[in-house]
């Protein structure tokens, strides 16, 4: 008997959003599509019928902080973009629509070391410690670090290094520190070269044992909580290796490297949020 393969049918605003996401990450895939399908909803209307009033309106709707908002808009900046690319509208009308500009709150954000060290020291759970030193030494967002597998650690004379596939589907090689490599090594165990490094203790949704964003979020918040810091972040303890890197002497170039940014720009914020010097110590008091 000939088998019969059942194949969904995807209405054209379905398919439109498909090729639009095609190769993103996974991430950015599950926010831009969230947005874009609230975008449309709240229109009412196939997106050759919008313009920028559609967008200006939606807008100045969405009751959520400025950085989501910024994505927000960002995402149907990127989807009108492509619909124009395809030929799907002649004129891109979310090209007039300025993202709003934003506090600038990183410095409010950066651990010093102390803290860092004191999250360490109370943290008595074996995995979710290391959990924090990887996030902190090694530098890593939280995407990078649930999709670590075994064989994406190799030993190398004086420590090891992690094989990173990053943010633009880019890979880069970080270093990993003696101590903190001899203890993922000891809590390796007998775990094969495609098992995650951290492993969930329950069957994940996707139907193997990587961890979740939520459950290092939980992690994080909860190792901030014991030492008095309130809603840390994963992405806290990237900002703190790259502040207290700097401070020690790094080269910012190797800094960018580490941290897999595109551009020096980027890693060049963290000097501007903790300065080492300002013309208002040369006024006195």
């Amino acid at each position: 008997m000939a088998t019969v393969v059942q194949t969904t049918v995807q209405t054209p605003t379905e398919r439109l959003i498909n090729m639009w996401l095609h190769g993103k990450s996974q991430t950015t895939k599950s926010a831009y599509r969230r947005y874009a399908l609230a975008f449309l909803n709240f229109s009412h209307a196939p997106l050759p019928e919008l313009g920028l009033a559609h967008l200006q309106v939606w807008s100045d709707s969405l009751q959520v902080s400025d950085s989501s908002r910024n994505t927000a808009i960002s995402a149907i900046k990127s989807l009108f973009t492509f619909a124009q690319e395809i030929g799907l509208i002649q004129v891109n009308p979310a090209r007039a629509m300025k993202l709003p500009k934003r506090k600038d709150c990183l410095s409010e954000r950066i651990l010093s070391e102390g803290e860092v060290h004191a999250m360490l020291a109370l943290e008595t759970d074996p995995r979710n410690k290391l959990i924090l030193k990887v996030l902190y030494y090694c530098g890593l967002r939280v995407s990078e670090l649930i999709n670590l597998k075994w064989k994406s650690a190799v030993s190398r004379q004086g420590g090891g290094q992690l094989t990173i596939f990053g943010k633009g589907r880019k890979t880069r090689i970080v270093l990993v520190p003696v101590a903190l490599w001899r203890e993922l090594e000891a809590y390796r165990g007998d775990a094969g070269n495609d098992a995650p490094i951290f492993r969930s203790r329950e069957l994940g949704a996707s139907g193997d044992y990587h961890m979740s964003r939520t459950q290092i979020w939980r992690v994080v918040k909860l190792a901030g909580a014991r030492v008095g810091i309130q809603e840390p972040s994963p992405h806290w303890l990237r900002h703190a290796h790259a502040s207290h890197s700097l401070d020690r002497g790094a080269p910012i170039h190797l800094v960018q490297q580490t941290l897999g940014h595109e551009s020096v720009a980027t890693t060049s914020r963290y000097l501007h949020a903790r300065p080492g010097d300002s013309s208002s110590l040369y006024l006195g008091s």
